[in-house]
């Protein structure tokens, strides 16, 4: 049988590529990473008035290049109603320079889920800078230390914290989890939503401590989402993952506290799932999916709410009663399953007593 050629590496994102990026990254967001309706109107905008963005992999870097990661930090409820500052993304740049001794050439995102993995491509433009096609998670999760240089044991030389009316703040902290508390309590002071640089990184760094081909997997399966008939199987097939369960939603707890998105929603079977109840626990992102008393997929096992006829995914504040929802579901990227992953980010770093259990396909 012939083997389908590998599509063409992507060497540039245009305009004409953010609503596929948008549709993937919203996926990958599990829930989280902001709602991406607003940062792709913008980045399209950007994209069309300054031209493409350069989209280098780690091997393509030079020894002249240095990347930063810049992303919004907050409660996505918040984001919703309160939009960036325009000049914003330059005080970071030249705060982020100074602190580093050096000129950033290259931007990456955080967490290539929701906004967080859009916003990067219209600020690179805005900055004239490229991207990396990789990010920190290989989806969305809610604290600092919960990213892959953490694990792969990359220190944090510092991060830079800017709230939209102007004050801006450099964090040099021992750890990652002491940069998630005093990050979180200045964004709560700032109105519970801020942008951020950190993880300043070389070549030599960046290779084995990101998640590479991030922002390009983003695109493929936005695409795959935009041109099929069944959206939802297409989306399932394109991130190697699973359908659990198509219903509505019947119950629905979701509330903002201490600068997080937390919660709980109920989804109970439609046609062929019917007399079928998941629930599933929230903080930003889906964290845990329970059926009849079993956990049947936990963090950082990766799970999306999509809309069931469209295949849209649906993040944790726009959550409805009564929206048709399929739940869906693709295992973590190893570097998650690590011993060191899953201290960092298994249901024991959330709070949840539950030990973890490896999601795998066709298991359920």
């Amino acid at each position: 049988m012939p083997q389908t050629a590998a599509p063409p590496r992507l060497t540039e994102v245009t305009a004409d590529d953010i609503e596929a990026l948008a549709a993937g990254t919203a996926v990958f967001g599990t829930g989280g990473g902001g709602s991406v309706y607003t940062s792709r109107i913008v980045v399209e905008q950007a994209l069309r008035e300054r031209g493409p963005v350069q989209l280098v992999t780690v091997d393509e870097l030079t020894d002249d290049d240095t990347v930063i990661l810049m992303s919004g930090i907050g409660a996505p409820t918040v984001g919703i109603e309160m939009l960036t500052a325009a000049e914003q993304v330059e005080t970071l740049l030249r705060v982020s320079e100074r602190a580093a001794g050096r000129p950033i050439t290259t931007l990456m995102a955080a967490e290539i889920g929701g906004s967080n993995g859009v916003g990067p491509i219209g600020w690179a433009s805005q900055l004239g800078l490229k991207v990396l096609d990789a990010d920190g998670m290989g989806r969305a999760y809610p604290d600092a230390a919960m990213i892959s240089m953490n694990v792969a044991g990359l220190p944090c030389d510092f991060a830079v914290l800017s709230d939209v009316i102007g004050n801006v703040s450099v964090l040099e902290t021992v750890d990652l989890h002491w940069l998630e508390r005093l990050a979180r309590v200045l964004t709560i002071a700032s109105g519970s939503i801020c942008l951020g640089t950190h993880y300043p990184m070389t070549r030599e760094t960046a290779r084995g401590a990101v998640i590479e081909g991030t922002v390009s997997a983003a695109i493929r399966v936005g695409r795959a989402l935009l041109a099929a008939a069944e959206p939802v199987s297409a989306i399932a097939e394109a991130m190697g993952g699973e359908i659990l369960l198509t219903g509505k939603i019947t119950d629905l707890d979701r509330r903002t506290e201490t600068g997080f998105t937390r919660g709980s929603v109920t989804i109970t079977g439609l046609g062929d799932d019917r007399g079928r109840v998941q629930s599933i626990e929230l903080q930003n992102e889906n964290l845990v999916v329970v059926e009849d008393g079993r956990v049947v997929v936990s963090v950082p096992d990766n799970v999306t709410l999509v809309d069931a006829e469209t295949g849209h995914a649906i993040t944790t504040e726009m959550l409805r009663f009564g929206q048709r929802v399929a739940v869906l579901a693709w295992p973590a990227d190893p570097l998650w399953r690590s011993p060191r992953g899953l201290e960092l980010a298994g249901p024991r770093a959330f709070g949840l007593d539950i030990d973890y259990t490896p999601f795998e396909l066709g298991a359920r």
